[in-house]
């Protein structure tokens, strides 16, 4: 046994089962995503997004600039909500490995402001990150990853400084190889725990499912002869009809069925539909749908 890799952030153990179940339905909402790349290396992002239901909307121009030599990267963002924010990052320049950040936002309308510092350190086998918002509390917040031959298991806490107590910890547990990994998780200061997997069964076709329980939710009750689950399921899966499209997938024990179609219409052009269909009220007006579009160049 050995240490091989360096293992993914607290944050993201689970992310191949999250991302089938959660991604690519845009339902709810018109999204446009606009993606371009300056001759100097500066990222431009343009995002916004109508909701189907108010017709709000809401949008977001991102920049973002990386110095590979340097290792250096700056990232401002403005919303039509008038917050402006500004991430600068340092990776392997103090030390390899070591990432240091800096964030920062401000949303003038209403005079409110947040910084917050952090560091990230990983190497094979280990990966953690802290985090200081300075003016929430301060909070300090952190998490460590440990990982061996596939094998992993980390934690993540959260601690008020200025009150001198715990706000909330977590835990979680997994394995990955080449074709699947599973997960599990006790979230919300072991109040509720998950447990996912994720399988690439062949070059075509995933497969996920996940499963959570929340401790501290009412007991499972009687309604019209029917009883709530304690545990909330789901499964999905993601199938490739060619290499420019894919169709996504599904459903809980609720009775919710997800449907999504991708296709890439052209090199950099992408678009996405979506749907949640309650197949409990199939003649009622509680389903979902939207679509997005993605530019790219």
């Amino acid at each position: 046994m050995a240490f091989t890799t360096i293992p993914v952030p607290f944050a993201d153990v689970g992310k191949s089962a999250n991302d089938l179940l959660g991604k690519d339905f845009p339902v709810g909402q018109t999204k446009l995503e606009l993606k371009t790349v300056a001759p100097n290396g500066v990222t431009f992002n343009v995002l916004g997004n109508q909701d189907n239901k108010s017709g709000a909307i809401n949008g977001e121009l991102k920049t973002k600039y990386v110095d590979f030599k340097n290792g250096l990267t700056v990232t401002e963002a403005w919303t039509t909500g008038n917050l402006l924010t500004t991430q600068i990052e340092l990776e392997n320049k103090v030390a390899k490995g070591l990432k240091l950040d800096i964030t920062g936002g401000f949303l003038p309308s209403e005079g409110k402001k947040n910084a917050k510092v952090g560091v990230q350190y990983k190497k094979l086998g280990f990966n953690t990150r802290a985090y200081l918002d300075l003016f929430k509390g301060p909070t300090f917040t952190g998490d460590v990853v440990v990982g061996r031959d596939g094998f992993i298991v980390g934690g993540d806490l959260a601690y008020d400084v200025g009150g001198s107590y715990i706000t909330r910890f977590a835990a979680a547990a997994g394995y990955t190889a080449p074709e699947y990994s599973v997960a599990l998780h006790a979230h919300n200061s072991f109040k509720v725990f998950s447990a996912s997997y994720y399988h690439r069964i062949n070059a075509d076709l995933e497969v996920g499912g996940k499963g959570v329980w929340d401790s501290k939710a009412a007991p499972a009750s009687a309604e019209k002869g029917h009883a709530k689950a304690p545990v909330a399921l789901e499964v999905g899966a993601k199938l490739y009809l060619d290499r420019d499209a894919f169709v996504k997938a599904k459903v809980n024990n609720a009775g919710v069925l997800g449907l999504g179609y991708t296709q890439a219409l052209r090199k950099g052009v992408k678009v996405s539909v979506g749907g949640l269909f309650d197949t409990t009220k199939l003649n009622q007006a509680a389903h979902k749908v939207g679509v997005s579009f993605v530019f790219e160049a």
